[in-house]
């Protein structure tokens, strides 16, 4: 093993900057590498009236970062979108917009913010680029448990900067791939390891008498916690944790804690964990119980597909009942007769599992994957009206919507809103008239401020607002609900804002 990389010098230089404090906004991130002072991410926005909270803007930028904001993985012939939607936007604002977005209640609206999170789009023309947004969007995508998205624009980026590096670490090692994380670390000199890291990697390296030495060193210069040293020590001796009382529970859970106790033989339970933990219990040496649940948290966020979902769904027959399992066999039944291409079956087991899939807000993941199946199976008595609603979840709205002649008022309304026509029909809630008022006349639901954003080539900003207005309005307010359809209208984004409108109808998602 190279001692430069790991030299004392280095550590020394690690922790120093690790005594700074960290860089990101998530607080489970792992302490595993030097974090040198840097502008955000942020924790308070300007204000107009008050003194402005935030670091003084830098106007130096390092070369290797100069564009690194442009970074994504989904061109624009993918997206849709315009290039230049961040251009007059300020970089430390548009990254405290992403991490402010919540989207748990409103697929479409997630949807979109992966969109903007994925892209290839030019940085901001704003002064202060300095890869803030690109970190933002990184923090955004591990905050949702992307972690699969998350990695692939890690490595497109290149993970060569301390605070790109230390977020590639902390992918890595959910993933399970922590030998290739401290071969990584090991092979950048520029990398400078904090102690428990670095005993880590020594450790997984099995070098064990650097390890040990470095523990004790860590120890005399006072960085290393007593609580990260009793993990330390039964880490690296498996004797003595079994001579020892079991671990109390962390006072901190990052990744690097995680797969140490994991190690040690007493594995920390991921529900209580933030989401991106979750990804560890889709390994296959997991229980079936705990990759169900984690498959089920994972696509509630839209980070696992829905062909993932039913893949372990479907991994065997569940031979308890109750809760998780009763929720597999009806999909499982329902699954069956789908691959039957049984009318009969299919309109005897749809309405069970379409109720388990409300009752685990998992209805768009179910529609997307049987729309096709239902689509092409003339249905009948009460089953036919359900799979006119799941299929206008789905991602085939319009052909669905199309294929369909309404026999009913409430069908007929979702019918015009899937096709973009709804100025002669009557709305038939007030939901139904927040909807019909956003398509028909949008203009006259946009704020001064929103209008603003569209006049200044603030584009990217008004999506966000959008993103949160939707979300707002998912929650109960009405008026928010409006002004982010309509907002999404002229923005351009119609077909995101006939899906939010759809999930909204349909889903009856009031908070």
């Amino acid at each position: 093993m190279s001692i430069k990389v790991f030299s004392f010098a280095a550590m020394m230089v690690a922790s120093s900057a690790l005594a700074q404090g960290p860089d990101s906004a998530i607080d489970w991130l792992s302490d595993s590498v030097s974090l040198p002072p840097e502008v955000g991410p942020l924790t308070e926005a300007p204000t107009e009236n008050g003194p402005n909270l935030l670091p003084e803007p830098v106007t130096v930028t390092p070369l290797s970062l100069q564009r690194i904001d442009a970074v994504g993985l989904l061109p624009g012939s993918v997206t849709g979108l315009s290039p230049d939607i961040w251009a007059g936007s300020d970089p430390m604002e548009l990254a405290r917009l992403i991490r402010a977005e919540q989207v748990d209640d409103l697929p479409a609206a997630q949807s979109l913010l992966y969109l903007l999170l994925l892209a290839e789009l030019n940085p901001p023309t704003v002064p202060g680029e300095d890869g803030t947004v690109l970190l933002a969007r990184l923090d955004k995508l591990l905050q949702l448990g992307a972690i699969d998205q998350a990695q692939a624009l890690l490595e497109r980026a290149g993970p060569n900067q301390p605070q790109l590096f230390r977020r590639w670490f902390d992918v890595s090692l959910l993933t399970g791939h922590e030998n290739r994380a401290c071969a990584a670390m090991i092979a950048t000199p520029e990398i400078a390891p904090t102690f428990p890291a670095r005993i880590f990697c020594l450790a997984r390296g099995e070098d064990w008498n650097a390890a040990a030495l470095s523990l004790e060193t860590g120890k005399v210069l006072g960085f290393i916690t007593e609580e990260e040293e009793n993990v330390l020590l039964q880490f690296l001796d498996p004797e003595l944790a079994e001579e020892l009382p079991p671990l109390g529970a962390p006072s901190k859970v990052t990744p690097l804690v995680f797969r140490m106790y994991e190690a040690i033989g007493t594995p920390l339970a991921t529900g209580t964990l933030p989401i991106a933990f979750a990804w560890t219990d889709l390994s296959e040496t997991s229980g079936w119980r705990a990759r169900i649940e984690a498959a089920e948290r994972l696509s509630r966020s839209g980070a696992l597909s829905p062909n993932q979902l039913l893949a372990i769904y479907t991994e065997r027959k569940p031979a308890a009942s109750g809760g998780v399992w009763d929720r597999v066999k009806v999909v499982q039944d329902f699954d069956v007769a789908s691959i039957a291409g049984s009318p009969e079956l299919i309109a005897e087991t749809l309405p069970a599992a379409w109720k388990a899939m409300q009752a685990a807000r998992l209805e768009v993941p179910f529609a997307n994957l049987y729309v096709e199946t239902l689509a092409k199976i003339a249905l009948q008595s009460e089953a036919q009206p359900l799979a006119f609603q799941i299929g206008l979840l789905s991602d085939r709205y319009e052909s669905v919507a199309l294929s369909h002649t309404p026999l009913t008022k409430e069908e007929a309304f979702l019918h015009g809103v899937a096709t973009d026509n709804l100025a002669l029909l009557p709305p038939i809630s007030p939901e139904a008239a927040v909807v019909k008022e956003a398509f028909v006349t949008p203009d006259q639901l946009l704020s001064t401020t929103q209008k603003q954003l569209l006049a200044n080539n603030r584009d990217g900003e008004a999506i966000l607002m959008a993103i949160d207005l939707l979300s707002t309005g998912v929650n109960g307010d009405s008026v928010a609900m409006g002004a982010g359809l309509a907002l999404l209208r002229k923005l351009g984004l119609v077909d995101t804002a006939r899906r939010a409108a759809l999930q909204w109808l349909i889903l009856q998602r009031r908070g």
